[in-house]
């Protein structure tokens, strides 16, 4: 297979995604890839926001990828998508979602030995859904790093074993070819036009030999003849070694790296020719997913919600084809449209294989396979992200907040990674995610999409209090204004619980002190208090007993026992010693090993108690840090994580406990409580 094959090949429409860290240049790949294979005529640049990738508006002004991309062209009479994919961490959801729709994926990465770390998550999930990948080492003209040192760090990342296709041909620090390992052919770049044969530089030759016995020996792991012929030093022909590479990485027993430079379209071609002789047919991936033999069905991996056109669902045909109107169980195709970067074509027919925008199915989620008898989750759909951040949201205009709920969901329903909830405790309507860009950007697109400005702000700590001593509390409501009067007397006892015991009303009262259909009030009134104590906070963990009382037979009621009680607690709580408590959540925080030691003296830094640290389950190379850590902490906490493990690093965490909390700190929050009644 050279640089230049031409060999007719009949292929139904593939799909790859191109994924990888941020700032790999996987738009820049793909702005190439369109334009080598005459999709476009003129590349654009991110800079100037002309790319079909990064082409939306949130894209253009952060100037980086915010959600998949689709892409169509076709290369030697084979139609392909391309889903030009997000790099962020934060938008990590997007990504795994589109890459269960493709046959398979190209992980860019650049040929940087301390951000190779940076791959691992990627890997695994490929790994664990037996996702065909290979590698592209983009921006290799000006390294200077050696290629053997970068297959063992990038080995270090990977549970399957790479195999390197290609070497580089160096002049100086420059890289200026490379020779393909199959065919060992050697290529010098020639700007944009396909590449020069060239003879091997004597240079290269044995670093060109050791690599290829390399290759052999990897191959050979899955081939007994290919072991066989190596045994007896006997040559494999390149045919064989081709449909070897092409076996093996469709089952995704090898993971093939071949080098380039995308904006020069150095080694684009010598990728394409890769992607057409070994990316499987939609088929294998109908059968790798489970579809099973239905005459149709098509994968739903995204949903948008169009200012125009409604709700879109973005989906891959695996099975047979689908029409505009087609219905799918009760769900009805309304639209059926072909996506290339922002702009859609309306279809008649989406043949398998095809990328298309099925409109207006409003109960199909992104996850759901569609069939002729209708809409499933697909077994093994990846579960949405744990949340790790959180804003308070409230529509600047009073008016806009039914509107703002409704566009919360839209948004929900586009990014499973996000969550939002009603939770007047911290601070109202709450919106979780996996960063601050990526709740930036949901607030972007409320604005820009529906019209709604939004206010956020820091979610507040759910603070309690609670006692520490016990008392015997009096109380008498009486009031006369013109007839009836109200009167209610009440004893209680008020005595601290253990701590996560919550809260225990009784009653002692004998002789009828209290009548009994007053007592039910009572506990009302003691209730009504402990929405918030003398701190400012709800009371937690405390036992109240109404133990004597008297009443009126006229002017005795279910309001005056109630206001007693409440009148009650409001003059016995401030004695009972009050205290404040924090609520400490149980935290996993999972690294690369070479991290733990700095995770630890994070978590220490921010008042946490380590409990200890093991091996993360499943993943080689990879700790697992426990700590007791309080919620008034976490709120950046993801963000130094982030930031010193090259994005990878994250945490898991659990409400675990309320903790008294005394001292500096304590006064200053329950100062800030305060202020924040007096303003309210």
């Amino acid at each position: 297979m050279s640089d230049t094959d031409t060999t007719p090949r009949t292929h139904a429409p593939r799909c790859v995604a191109l994924v990888g860290p941020q700032g790999g240049g996987k738009t820049s790949l793909l702005e190439s890839i369109l334009h080598v294979t005459g999709a476009t005529t003129r590349k654009g640049t991110i800079k100037d926001g002309t790319t079909v990738g990064d082409s939306t508006d949130e894209s253009k002004s952060r100037l980086m990828s915010t959600e998949v991309t689709p892409a169509v062209t076709s290369y030697l009479g084979d139609t392909w998508t391309f889903l030009d994919c997000p790099g962020s961490i934060e938008l990590a959801q997007e990504s795994l979602n589109a890459l269960m729709a493709v046959d398979a994926a190209v992980v860019v990465c650049e040929p940087d030995l301390g951000r190779s770390v940076a791959l691992a998550p990627l890997f695994r999930f490929l790994d664990d859904h037996a996702i065909p990948h290979m590698v592209f080492v983009n921006k290799m003209e000006s390294s200077t790093t050696h290629t053997a040192d970068l297959m063992r760090v990038l080995q270090g990342q990977s549970q399957r074993p790479l195999v390197l296709r290609q070497v580089p041909i160096r002049e100086g620090e420059q890289v200026t070819g490379y020779v393909d390992l199959v065919s060992e052919r050697a290529y010098q770049y020639d700007g944009s036009n396909p590449s020069k044969l060239i003879g091997i530089p004597e240079t290269i030759s044995e670093r060109e030999q050791s690599a290829r016995q390399e290759m052999l020996e990897a191959l050979a792991d899955y081939d007994d003849t290919l072991l066989e012929q190596l045994l007896e030093d006997v040559i494999p022909p390149p045919d064989e070694i081709y449909q070897q590479l092409a076996k093996d990485f469709a089952e995704d027993l090898i993971v093939p790296v071949l080098i380039g430079e995308a904006e020069s379209e150095h080694g684009l071609r010598r990728l394409l020719k890769a992607l057409r002789h070994e990316v499987p047919e939609p088929h294998r991936t109908a059968e790798r997913l489970g579809i099973g033999d239905e005459p149709v069905g098509a994968l739903v991996f995204k949903t948008v919600h169009a200012a125009h056109a409604g709700k879109l669902s973005y989906a891959r045909v695996l099975r047979g084809s689908v029409t505009d109107g087609m219905s799918f169980g009760e769900h009805r195709v309304s639209g059926l449209y072909r996506l290339h970067g922002t702009t859609s074509t309306k279809l008649p027919k989406a043949e398998t294989g095809e990328v298309a925008a099925f409109g207006k199915i409003d109960a199909v989620q992104t996850g759901d396979l569609l069939t002729r008898s209708g809409a499933h989750r697909l077994d093994g759909w990846p579960e949405p992200l744990a949340t790790v951040y959180a804003v308070a949201l409230a529509a600047e205009n009073r008016n806009d907040e039914v509107k703002l709920t409704g566009a919360i969901q839209k948004l929900v329903e586009e990014d499973p990674s996000l969550v939002f909830e009603q939770n007047p405790e911290v601070g109202g309507l709450i919106l979780r995610g996996q960063g601050e860009v990526q709740l930036l950007l949901a607030l972007d697109r409320m604005q820009r999409r529906y019209n709604v400005k939004v206010a956020a702000r820091k979610p507040d700590v759910p603070y309690k209090e609670t006692i520490r001593r016990g008392v015997h509390q009096h109380a008498r409501h009486k009031k006369q204004s013109g007839g009836h009067g109200q009167f209610g007397d009440v004893h209680i006892d008020i005595k601290p619980m253990d701590r996560g015991a919550g809260f225990e009303f009784s009653e002692t009262v004998v002789g009828g002190a209290v009548p009994r259909q007053y007592i039910p009030s009572v506990e009302a009134g003691v209730r009504d208090y402990l929405q918030r104590g003398p701190l400012g906070f709800p009371v937690v963990d405390v036992a109240v007993t109404l133990t004597d009382g008297q009443y009126h037979a006229v002017d005795s009621s279910d309001m005056a026992f109630r206001t007693a009680a409440r009148m009650a607690m409001s003059e016995g709580m401030p004695k009972c010693d009050p205290v404040l408590l924090e609520p400490i959540a149980e935290v996993r925080v999972l690294v690369p090993s070479d991290y733990t030691a700095k995770m630890q003296r994070i978590l220490s830094g921010r008042r946490g108690q380590i409990l200890g640290f093991n091996a993360r389950e499943g993943w080689d190379g990879w700790d697992e840090v426990k700590a007791y850590l309080p919620q008034s902490e976490m709120q950046d906490l993801i963000t130094e994580i982030r930031s010193l493990t090259l994005g990878i690093g994250t945490y898991v965490a659990r409400f675990s406990h309320l903790q008294e909390l005394v001292g500096r700190e304590a006064d200053r929050v329950i100062e800030q409580r305060q202020q924040q009644l007096a303003a309210a």
